[in-house]
């Protein structure tokens, strides 16, 4: 993953496609992702200068905002899916305002957010490639109206940040800026709620972690991380062999596709003192949930803050979280690993209970 001279991220050095990703469209599909330098360098220093960490740090007031009016959106706490409550709509919330959706276009633009993902996922069907595709295609033309909106009347917002990126001379192509926006959307969306979703998960499955956090929120940060590591929210990622080379005994070729497998990285042996238990003071080797080199989530900083203020606020407002179901469902993909419902209960302290009534 740091050596992008020898392992490309660029499908077009493949000596052969599969057939999923020879039905990759470059015009539609076009992504960050699947770029090397130095075409991804320009593009990544460009979005970074409107993605700064100060950027996001200035975010933590209204992230707690959305998160308490989504905590008093609960109708029935002792029984209400997590998913549907709180780890699907805070990231599309989050991700939406930072970019500068309206309010009214949030519900469809998750409707887009989840077609455009599955183009990631080997389960991908023909029928949901095509509706991928058209998504792709009604993103674009309303990402292009926002565009020529905020070129007009700049606003704060990442597009109008986009836009002044471009008019400075830095050559951001409206092209440019449709595909690093489709790509934020999805990335600062399903990965975010896939961390709050097997985060939660994995703390209510064991109880004596979640309870050490209630004893020491201090550890919330690091406790993320663990998370992360524990139950990765993205379990792959892919290269191209740049040249003829041996590795782990095996025979390499110019041209041949790899599979990497981030989940079981997080859980190597080697690595990782006892790697299947989750272990919230863990002081070993750091997680690679985002990544290395020069394709590390751009996006982890908003990710941290996110997660920590869900659980943060989670836990400060249920005195009891507990799971419903031994089995709650996941969904149907191999790359972004997450629940399609987690169904829980939760019993809110004394205080809130007669502060909500």
């Amino acid at each position: 993953m740091r050596d992008h001279r020898r392992f490309s991220s660029d499908f077009e050095n493949r000596t052969q496609l599969s057939q999923r990703q020879g039905q990759i469209n470059p015009a539609v599909d076009k992504s960050l992702l699947f770029l090397d330098p130095p075409e991804h360098t320009r593009l990544r220093s460009l979005v970074s200068k409107a993605f700064t960490p100060r950027t996001i740090e200035t975010l933590e007031p209204r992230v707690r905002e959305i998160m308490s009016e989504l905590l008093d959106q609960i109708a029935n706490p002792e029984s209400y899916d997590l998913m549907q409550a709180i780890a699907d709509p805070l990231p599309v919330i989050v991700i939406a305002e930072l970019i500068g959706v309206p309010p009214k276009d949030r519900a469809q633009f998750k409707t887009w957010s989840d077609q455009r993902a599955r183009i990631l996922e080997p389960t991908i069907t023909p029928r949901e490639r095509e509706i991928a595709a058209e998504a792709g295609r009604a993103l674009e033309a309303y990402y292009l109206g926002i565009i020529n909106e905020r070129r007009a009347d700049p606003r704060d917002d990442l597009i109008s940040a986009l836009a002044a990126v471009e008019e400075e001379g830095d050559k951001l192509t409206e092209e440019d800026m449709v595909m690093l926006l489709r790509l934020l959307l999805i990335a600062g969306n399903e990965t975010t709620t896939n961390l709050i979703g097997n985060g939660m998960l994995a703390l209510m499955r064991h109880p004596d972690q979640l309870q050490l956090l209630r004893r020491q929120p201090e550890l919330i940060p690091s406790a993320i991380e663990e998370l992360l590591r524990y139950d990765s929210p993205v379990q792959t990622d892919v290269r191209t062999v740049m040249e003829d080379m041996e590795l782990g005994g095996k025979q390499l070729r110019k041209g041949d596709g790899m599979l990497l497998l981030l989940g079981s990285a997080n859980r190597d042996p080697e690595v990782y003192s006892d790697p299947d238990r989750l272990d919230l003071t863990r002081n070993e080797a750091s997680h690679i949930a985002f990544g290395r080199g020069i394709h590390y989530c751009l996006g982890a900083p908003l990710a941290r803050l996110e997660g920590r203020v869900a659980f943060e606020m989670l836990l400060e407002r249920f005195e009891d979280i507990h799971l419903l179901t031994d089995h709650p469902p996941f969904k149907d993909h191999v790359v972004l690993r997450g629940l399609e419902a987690l169904p829980t209960g939760a019993r809110p302290f004394r205080h809130v209970a007669q502060a909500a009534s």
